[in-house]
């Protein structure tokens, strides 16, 4: 299974912080040339590799963590996503809500992604919150997931486990996913919520 993150603004580092924590290759990318993001990805740590757009969806499994409208730009690259496991990290906040089309915002970017496992996650914590060791007072921080797919929701609360968060299953993106999700001039009830789970 190898992974990556397009997108590395301030989430996604902060889910880079996550994997070097673990010790675990991620390839990096965003619109900038990989060589842009050499200095902050070695700061952050040596299995954390800058790579194009193309090296990053070459992935199996894919942390979409650019601005809302952006996934339409990734959406495009390549004509099927089958096979792929897309973890969408963005908010949807300021979007007005008559152009998401009556759909939750989570659903509108799993439109685009034909053929792709889809899971809403790792979105619900600011990013200075998702950066930090997970492991709270013998505790792990938790997660929220959400699909319309069963299946696509196992091994990516798995992958959250490797990375020592607690993941949550919130079922289907109409209900769950709405929950931790931004439009408008809302947030989700489960926006901010920083939870710890204890064993």
């Amino acid at each position: 299974m190898n992974y990556s993150i397009i997108g590395f603004g301030a989430v996604g580092q902060a889910l880079a912080r996550a994997f070097a924590r673990k010790s675990i290759n991620v390839t990096v990318a965003s619109r900038r040339p990989p060589e842009t993001l050499m200095q902050q990805a070695r700061a952050i740590g040596p299995t954390i590799v800058p790579g194009t757009l193309q090296d990053a969806i070459a992935s199996d499994t894919i942390f979409l963590a650019v601005p809302f409208w952006e996934h339409r730009e990734v959406a495009k690259q390549i004509t099927t996503w089958q096979g792929k496991t897309i973890i969408d990290t963005t908010n949807a906040f300021g979007v007005p809500v008559e152009d998401l089309e009556g759909q939750p915002p989570a659903a509108v970017v799993a439109k685009a992604f034909t053929g792709a496992r889809f899971v809403k996650g790792f979105n619900h914590l600011p990013a200075a919150v998702l950066a930090a060791d997970p492991s709270v007072n013998g505790g792990s921080r938790v997660v929220f997931l959400s699909s319309d797919d069963e299946n696509a929701v196992a091994p990516v609360a798995a992958l959250a486990e490797q990375l020592g968060f607690a993941p949550i299953a919130l079922g289907p993106l109409k209900d769950g996913g709405l929950l931790v999700q931004g439009r408008g001039n809302t947030w989700g009830q489960l926006i901010f919520k920083d939870l710890v789970k204890f064993k």
